[in-house]
């Protein structure tokens, strides 16, 4: 395929939406600030600040906007709308979870604002899931490097894990994990009734700022710990491993990719480099799944909202789950390359 060199963990594409805010961050950190281009520490700060910024903005968006649909639309019909009997329900939510652009630790506040209005656990842990795997622009990356074949197979794959994930997690009635104030606000919060579209937008921005302002903590932690893991932890030594354990490289990659934090424009590069040295495309697309799907930052972000045996579940069922795609995209390749 051409490529030499792994890109950066945090590289972002020049195509990027947020090429302007880059484009800012370039001249305070590398001109202001005065680091060097190549510096681990500038890169660092250049990357906690692009994506503190994105991630605020576009949880300020998209929750404001939720929040207003939500005016029109009943908890209880909601509820009735992702609570559908089977895998129904998981399916929807994730669903809803591809087509919306969000990392895994963007995800958290729309995860809590499903959580809030009374959608069932399993059936927002599928939302979770599925919402980092998959995503419009990562798509796009993905059918130019790999080809549609092997992004449909992607894609299947991503909406399977998070229905059938979230299905098991469901069925395991975990909600008394789940923080107090969480569980309190999905059942304790009454139907209210808007007379103006003025007090449309003004519930919409209230739950932005509430769901923020509970967060914004969390956030700052889990992006700090993504900015130390993109720029101090060498993407050569991660393939170095993979191609070294043969049948075990599955569920090597899976857990290598667990720990780390990587925008669609840095992880799909990442997988294209791997698969082009060799490494098999299941391995390739499960490392690129965990490090969408599962991060330490989200981990530090999801303790607000749930205890830890909680998080160690949802963290165990989604790993094993990869791990498993991986062997299938695996035993698949030869047909989808």
């Amino acid at each position: 395929m051409g490529l030499t060199t792994v890109p950066a963990l945090g590289e972002v594409a020049p195509f990027s939406f947020s090429a302007p805010l880059q484009s800012l961050l370039d001249l305070v950190v590398y001109g202001w600030m005065g680091f060097a281009e190549d510096s681990r520490l500038g890169g660092a700060i250049h990357f906690f600040l692009l994506d503190t910024v994105k991630i605020f903005l576009l949880l300020a968006v998209m929750i404001f906007i939720i929040g207003v649909l939500r005016s029109y639309l009943p908890q209880d019909r909601l509820r009735r709308w992702m609570s559908g009997g089977g895998l129904g329900g998981n399916f929807v939510a994730a669903l809803f979870g591809a087509v919306t652009p969000f990392c895994s630790c963007s995800s958290i506040p729309i995860f809590i604002s499903l959580l809030r209005a009374g959608v069932p656990l399993g059936v927002t842990f599928s939302f979770l899931i599925t919402s980092p795997i998959i995503n419009e622009y990562l798509v796009i990356l993905m059918a130019g490097e790999f080809g549609l074949p092997i992004t449909a197979a992607y894609v299947v794959s991503g909406l399977a894990i998070g229905t059938l994930a979230g299905a098991i997690l469901g069925r395991m009635k975990l909600e008394h994990w789940l923080e107090s104030d969480i569980t309190g606000g999905a059942t304790g919060e009454g139907e209210k009734s808007f007379n103006a579209f003025g007090e449309r937008l003004r519930y919409g921005w209230e739950e932005a700022a509430g769901v923020i302002r509970q967060i914004w903590k969390w956030v700052l932690v889990g992006v700090a710990i993504g900015a130390f893991i993109h720029n101090y932890v060498p993407a050569e030594l991660i393939h170095d491993a993979m191609a070294a354990t043969g049948p075990f490289s599955v569920p090597i990659a899976t857990l290598l990719g667990v720990p780390m934090y990587g925008s669609c424009a840095a992880i799909v590069p990442v997988a294209v480099v791997l698969f082009a040295k060799g490494i098999p495309l299941g391995t390739a697309l499960a490392f690129m799944m965990a490090m969408a799907a599962l991060s330490l930052p989200e981990a530090v972000m999801l303790r607000r909202t749930m205890r830890l045996p909680l998080i160690a579940l949802f963290f165990l069922i989604t790993t094993v789950a990869i791990i498993l795609t991986g062997y299938l995209l695996n035993a698949l390749a030869p047909v989808l390359s």
